[in-house]
């Protein structure tokens, strides 16, 4: 039996820009999976994200700066196997989550399955704000890339829009989901979803959350319009809960609500997002094997 006999046919992708903090234990859990491959796209990182990266596999790309989009996309068009994972650096995966996905997606003829997300903080308020409101909000259960298997050629056949630099997957899912694709969220795969420290990294994210909302608005039109309301109804649910539970976060979502649609303004004036017009971004994927 070869050495490689035992691994599973999976190249995973993991994107990474400036990650230092989290890729060293990503790269870790990913690694006791056994896949055959893991390929790391990086965007242009100013610190040991490379170096960290190199010591767990030879398969380092850059995106030159092209954004995360375009990182899951260079990263499936270089892999070598017929199932493409794709996990977030700040993900960190149980042991078997990899096996389980696949046995799962074969099990119920999927061309893409969503691991369950168990989303942490750490000591700080906007930290553990994130994850309360991840853990509570109806987004966990919603398709994604963050820490996702696809089959590799139904993934290249949907591709990626290399403009979006934030909000690639809600683009992606509304088009699997146009297309009638045979996506899911996974039964019994939980894996460990992390955020980062202070009220910057809170701002990052809600304002490339509603960048990304933007953007698809921008590219669809109106039919993709009722994604605006998103950041509302999740900023009304989350004070109203936080009134009941923990009043504490209460702040934290009038900020998501603000900077969310400030992100929303940025996406929807977003140059580089090209209007659809053409079907073609909903035909679904022929299984020719």
């Amino acid at each position: 039996m070869s050495p490689d006999a035992t691994k599973l046919p999976i190249s995973v992708v993991v994107p990474a820009r400036n990650a230092a903090g989290f890729i060293e234990s990503c790269l870790e859990t990913i690694k006791k999976n056994r896949p055959a491959e893991i390929v790391v796209v990086d965007g242009q990182s100013e610190d040991d994200t490379v170096e960290t990266a190199r010591r767990f596999t030879d398969v380092v790309l850059s995106d030159d700066g092209g954004g995360v989009a375009l990182a899951r996309q260079l990263g499936a068009e270089a892999a070598s196997q017929p199932y493409v994972a794709f996990v977030d650096v700040d993900i960190e995966l149980t042991e078997t989550a990899l096996s389980d996905l696949l046995e799962e997606l074969v099990d119920r003829r999927l061309e893409a399955i969503q691991a369950q997300l168990k989303s942490v903080g750490t000591s700080d308020y906007w930290s553990r704000a994130l994850a309360a409101h991840h853990r509570g909000g109806r987004s966990k259960h919603w398709f994604g890339l963050v820490a996702s298997l696809f089959r590799r050629d139904a993934f290249l056949h949907y591709g990626m829009d290399s403009a979006f630099t934030s909000g690639e997957d809600i683009e992606l899912r509304y088009r699997l989901e146009k297309a009638g694709a045979r996506i899911g969220m996974s039964d019994r795969v939980v894996v460990r979803h992390r955020f980062g420290r202070g009220f910057q990294f809170a701002l990052g994210q809600w304002l490339a959350d509603g960048a990304g909302l933007g953007r698809v608005v921008r590219k669809y039109g109106w039919p993709a319009s009722p994604t605006l309301v998103i950041p509302a109804g999740g900023a009304v649910l989350g004070v109203g809960r936080s009134l009941l539970r923990h009043p504490q976060f209460v702040p934290y979502y009038g900020l998501y609500g603000v900077f969310n649609y400030v992100g929303i303004a940025r996406g929807l004036l977003d140059r580089k997002v090209r209007r659809s017009r053409s079907a073609k971004d909903f035909e679904p994927y022929r299984d020719h094997s």
